[in-house]
């Protein structure tokens, strides 16, 4: 079993707003079926799959280990961990003042396909919208 605090450690460092999960929500999201993880020294990304839908639940990165590609590569392990399970379409939500996030999201083929108004409302700023984005994954040729 994944080191839940360990994570939720690396998920404190990393967010404000939304506000960082504890080491038990982390842990609950694990033992849900569907779940995986993919871990990296400094970051991680947990998402779930249902049917042919993957959802990415968080995707973490220390401070101190970003700008050295961490991002990128967590995301495909998403991204290939999800399609290995089926996943032919991608789902995940993210802040719209993360302009980082938005940018390796973009670049990695995910599109914009909703918005929820001042979705998250627990940060120091005050309430940020999120974005809702999606991505179909490459199918399989017959």
């Amino acid at each position: 079993m994944p080191d839940a605090a360990h994570l939720a450690a690396i998920h404190a460092a990393s967010f404000t707003n939304p506000r960082p999960w504890t080491a038990a929500e982390i842990a609950g999201l694990l033992d849900m079926p569907g779940s995986f993880l993919a871990e990296v020294p400094g970051g991680f990304v947990l998402g779930r799959v249902v049917l042919d839908e993957a959802e990415l639940l968080t995707i973490a990165v220390a401070p101190d280990a970003r700008r050295r590609g961490i991002g990128a590569r967590l995301l495909a392990a998403f991204e290939t961990q999800a399609q290995a399970r089926g996943a032919a379409y991608g789902f995940l939500e993210v802040a719209a003042d993360n302009l980082a996030a938005t940018a390796l999201y973009a670049g990695a083929g995910w599109q914009v396909c909703g918005r929820r108004k001042g979705y998250y409302r627990d940060g120091p700023g005050g309430p940020v919208d999120a974005l809702l984005m999606q991505r179909t994954f490459a199918q399989p040729m017959a």
